[in-house]
């Protein structure tokens, strides 16, 4: 992660820009003052100069300074290469002419990165793919601390997705990790932490992000889904047996309590043995009526 400490950071600050609405009635009346002396030029040649010549210094003068800016759009400003300031206030502005103007964009932008390849924290290649709404908030650094903001956080959003994917595994059917198909809410905020660490050198804020894709690469994919389903056919089977076998126990000891019957070691264990069958078989269990003895 490149280290903001490296960089020759500039902050944003106010730029001392004007409303742009009263140098417009300045130039409105310039541009009259010029009509008006050029139609008195014949009666009072020297008059008509003395009107026409400040005034159109005047135009000169007022008309490059103006600029508009629309609700969150800023400019910066420049003197011949050094940064003035940022004027975020909207509509029509002015600053002398000799100033340069840079607009630059303060809305939201949404970005779905491409489809990475990564090998998570057991080693397994996962496709990921994340979504992250980004904004300016300091158009200086934005500007003349990075050459192009916009490949900047492309770049980075790769970067933090791929370090991000390969910091947690993609499942655990054991629940006692955190994963990546487990714990959006949390891996989602670490990798909004991780983009803020990384673009905070380009004077960009994270609104908020997530994943838009996520599965194991094709090469291991129909091997994982199998793994998958005998693991959850275990988990099943194993939650079955338990509760079967609670299930027998207390009609053991419900059978004893009540003194229904008595029963030795040996017809134990053949209730056990049916109980646990008729429990945990898949099918439907068909009744054998016993006329006879056990022995």
């Amino acid at each position: 992660m490149i280290e903001s400490t490296n960089l020759s950071r500039t902050s944003e600050r106010r730029a001392s820009a004007a409303s742009g609405y009263a140098m417009l009635l300045v130039l409105l009346a310039a541009i009259v003052a010029v009509i008006f002396g050029i139609s008195m030029i014949d009666a009072a040649q020297e008059a008509a100069l003395a009107v026409i010549l400040p005034a159109v210094l005047v135009i000169l003068f007022v008309a490059p300074g103006f600029y508009m800016l629309q609700p969150n759009q800023a400019a910066a400003v420049t003197l011949f290469g050094a940064y003035v300031g940022t004027d975020r206030t909207t509509g029509l502005r002015w600053v002398l002419p000799w100033l340069g103007k840079k607009k630059i964009s303060l809305r939201a932008n949404n970005i779905i990165s491409e489809r990475l390849k990564v090998n998570d924290l057991r080693g397994n290649p996962i496709e990921i793919a994340a979504q992250v709404v980004w904004r300016v908030t300091d158009t200086a650094q934005a500007l003349f601390d990075i050459d192009d903001y916009k490949a900047f956080v492309i770049v980075q959003i790769e970067a933090a997705v791929r370090a991000i994917g390969a910091r947690y595994p993609y499942d655990d059917f054991e629940h006692h990790e955190v994963t990546l198909r487990g714990n959006h809410d949390q891996i989602g905020a670490e990798l909004r932490d991780e983009l803020m660490k990384r673009l905070a050198v380009a004077g960009v804020s994270v609104d908020e992000c997530g994943f838009t894709h996520l599965a194991y690469a094709q090469e291991i994919a129909g091997a994982m889904l199998r793994r998958q389903q005998a693991q959850a056919v275990v988990a099943a089977r194993q939650t079955l047996v338990e509760g079967a076998v609670g299930m027998v126990q207390m009609a053991l000891e419900a059978l004893s309590r009540s003194n229904v019957v008595e029963l030795d070691d040996e017809r134990r264990a053949a209730m056990v043995s049916n109980l646990m069958v008729v429990l945990c078989g898949e099918r439907d269990t068909q009744p054998i009526v016993n006329a006879g003895s056990l022995y």
